[in-house]
């Protein structure tokens, strides 16, 4: 894809967030609504695999159905396109991996963190959502 290539006729790609074994997530400027989001979306190999696109599609569906300060909105899913990807908020801030590579945080710092991803997880878990993938690679620091 070109830099002036739209991703689903909205989308311009800026950089590559991140990547893990699934797939990768990328910062995109929403053409149409003049704000920046983050695209999840499938590596290629995965792409075609039925059974994939079905998890990318559960997976945007049961994110979309919570709302709740520390967990990061849902805009739409593509799970027919190639790649599936779903698209949420950009939320600006460093993963709590990349800042436990600096060291340890403060006794402070790691409670407050606590309540805020145990409210969190509270919240899905009442909308009958289990997560599956708490790592520090997936809360986001703001």
């Amino acid at each position: 894809m070109h830099a002036t290539e739209l991703l689903h006729g909205r989308y311009r790609i800026l950089r590559t967030l991140g990547a893990g074994g699934m797939g990768e997530v990328l910062l995109a400027e929403d053409t149409t609504l003049s704000r920046r989001v983050a695209i999840k979306r499938l590596t290629a190999g995965r792409s075609l695999d039925a059974a994939a696109r079905e998890r990318v599609l559960r997976e945007a569906r049961a994110a979309a159905a919570l709302d709740h300060p520390h967990i990061c909105p849902v805009y739409e899913v593509h799970a027919d396109a190639d790649p599936p990807c779903i698209v949420m908020q950009y939320v600006e801030g460093e993963t709590l991996a990349a800042r436990l590579r600096r060291g340890p945080l403060p006794a402070q710092s790691v409670v407050q963190l606590g309540i805020e991803l145990a409210e969190a997880l509270g919240a899905a878990h009442a909308a009958g959502v289990v997560h599956r993938d708490i790592k520090p690679q997936n809360v986001m620091l703001t």
